[in-house]
């Protein structure tokens, strides 16, 4: 059973992203979908109880933020892969420009987002991390180096 926990400022390509690799496998867990924590939580809880496999497709900047889904996912024994999407400001801003509304989100979430992003390491318990870029609209994915 694999918990996907996806760390990227919006507009990074993490939906689009989950949408091409994971739709057909993996449930979504997305608070832009399900709107409030306590759905989230209930969401989660259901997965881990049922062996359900699922990506965690939120900007999780922060270590304390992508702390809660590693727990909880080692705690249930999913094995636990990570995706840093790392992509500049300026290109996520330019998508993000792109969306329809409800879709779009205020430049000052992905500039806010951008200054809390820390990147995850393999300390925090993941057992795989990849990074991912988007190349002239193709998704990249990179085995994780600590040095980039």
């Amino acid at each position: 059973m694999q918990a996907i926990i996806f760390t990227g400022i919006p507009g990074a390509g993490k939906s689009s992203f989950y949408r091409q690799k994971f739709f057909a496998t993996h449930m979504r867990i997305s608070l832009d979908l399900l709107k409030t924590r306590a759905r989230e939580t209930s969401f989660l809880e259901t997965c881990l109880q049922t062996g359900q496999q699922f990506v965690v497709d939120n900007t999780s900047p922060s270590r304390e933020e992508r702390a809660k889904y590693i727990q909880l996912a080692r705690q249930a024994d999913f094995t636990i892969t990570g995706y840093y999407f790392a992509s500049p400001v300026n290109p996520c801003l330019q998508r993000n420009a792109a969306r329809e509304p409800p879709a779009r989100v205020p430049d000052v979430a992905i500039l806010s987002a951008a200054r809390r992003l820390q990147r995850p390491s393999l300390e925090e318990g993941f057992d795989q991390l990849f990074y991912v870029s988007l190349q002239q609209g193709v998704f990249q994915v990179e085995e994780w180096n600590d040095e980039l």
